[in-house]
């Protein structure tokens, strides 16, 4: 029924004596809601629930003054809150139909259910359906394996775990090898471990899904789990499928490592191993790859059979590996009188990041020149060797942490290819 405009008057009279009633300022805006003044009546409830913002009453006659607004956000806040607080059902437990010629707001703060199928559409006909999140990028590759220089190892046992058997399905089948499973690039920085799978995907013709640590962590509980079961549902859904996780010692730390705030990353570890070969998965056609600079880092429960229990060290490029890549960098860049052996033996222990890195400095030296000058100068032997001797090695610092380990840490073997790298330096 309408609210008696002198009803209103009388009660604003009689709070304007005692503003500090909040039971007689919670009356007068339920009332404010019903007479159509929803602006009037929030003012009222956003000033009860500043001195009680438990006052589920006030709550819930926020919410419906909001909602008559239009302010949907702030109405479904004030709302969830006191559903929070509240021992008892929320009224929406019980669901009401709209009475004839009543508007949609309820005095308790709810909105009414539609009674017909337009009104129903009028109401949320415009509202966004959900939707699957977007994890991770899904590209084409346009380099195959034939652009990765050198790296003739590498390239073997990734034709021999992967390339092949899916080439050959009728062979594979013959001799019970199964196309599931993960491997494992690892490797000091700045050596093309991503390049390589990238390489790998446009060898094969098939997407690329690349997913970083920034795609599944989430700040939430629970969260980060639900991103990775999302990412794994999507690839069984289009395999086969080539699965990317750079830096897989961050998401897959081992757990023994996880301390304090970092016991939460537990969970997608463990979401990590289910996904991998739990019970109810299926992984067939879903070859997972993975890169890491810190493979001790890596829980042991994730490098074990049926896992990623395939390894690959990617190394410095050898000198004719380098070779290679000074031609790659140099070729669309003006030079002249080039000695590409004499830089490939001087940059010993260079990874291909570095050598990137040595041909920019040697471009900046010739701009500088052709810019002093005006006179366009080439890059020279001269300006490559001065980039050799003012930048420092990336690896360094890797190869001594990696030393130490395969010195004191290689009981089961793990690190038996590094241990032969080093060996074979020495000599």
């Amino acid at each position: 029924m309408p609210v008696d405009p002198s009803v209103i008057q009388a009660l604003e009279s009689a709070l304007a004596a005692a503003p500090e009633n909040d039971a007689l300022r919670l009356h007068l805006a339920e009332l404010l809601v019903q007479a159509g003044r929803p602006d009037d009546a929030l003012a009222h409830t956003v000033r009860i629930i500043g001195n009680n913002p438990a006052d589920v009453s006030a709550l819930r006659v926020g919410a419906a003054a909001a909602l008559a607004l239009g302010m949907d956000e702030q109405a479904g806040n004030y709302r969830r809150l006191a559903d929070a607080m509240s021992d008892a059902p929320p009224p929406s437990a019980v669901i009401k139909s709209a009475p004839e010629g009543h508007g949609r707001i309820t005095p308790d703060g709810q909105e009414y259910a539609p009674d017909t199928a337009d009104e129903l559409l009028r109401r949320w006909g415009d509202s966004v359906p959900p939707s699957e999140p977007e994890i991770g990028t899904t590209s084409r590759p346009s380099i195959t394996l034939a652009d990765v220089a050198g790296m003739n190892e590498v390239k073997r046992r990734l034709e021999l775990s992967f390339l092949a058997p899916l080439r050959n399905p009728e062979l594979t089948s013959q001799f019970g090898k199964s196309l599931r499973g993960g491997l494992m690039l690892w490797g000091p920085p700045g050596c093309g471990k991503t390049y390589v799978a990238r390489a790998l995907a446009g060898e094969l013709g098939a997407s690329f899904y690349e997913v970083g640590l920034s795609d599944i962590l989430d700040m939430w509980i629970g969260s980060s789990e639900r991103n990775l079961a999302t990412v794994f549902e999507w690839a069984r859904r289009n395999r086969p499928c080539l699965l990317f996780f750079d830096e897989i010692d961050a998401l897959g730390r081992s757990r023994s490592q996880l301390r304090g705030g970092g016991a939460a990353m537990r969970g997608v570890v463990n979401q990590f191993l289910a996904e991998l070969d739990g019970a109810s998965t299926d992984n067939e056609g879903v070859f997972v790859l993975a890169a890491t600079n810190h493979p001790w880092d890596v829980d042991s429960a994730l490098i074990r059979p049926g896992r990623f229990d395939r390894s690959v060290l990617v190394l410095p490029p050898d000198v004719n590996a380098r070779r290679t890549i000074f031609e790659l960098k140099l070729a669309s860049r003006p030079s002249s009188g080039l000695d590409l052996d004499k830089l490939a033996k001087a940059t010993e222990g260079r990874s291909g990041a570095d050598i990137a890195l040595i041909c920019e400095h040697a471009a900046e030296q010739a701009m500088e020149a052709t810019i002093r000058d005006g006179v366009l100068r080439p890059i020279g032997q001269a300006d490559l060797l001065d980039g050799i001797k003012n930048t420092r090695p990336s690896v360094s610092g890797w190869m001594e942490t990696a030393r130490n380990y395969v010195q004191f840490s290689n009981q089961s073997g793990n690190y038996d290819e590094l241990a032969a790298y080093f060996n074979k330096r020495k000599r």
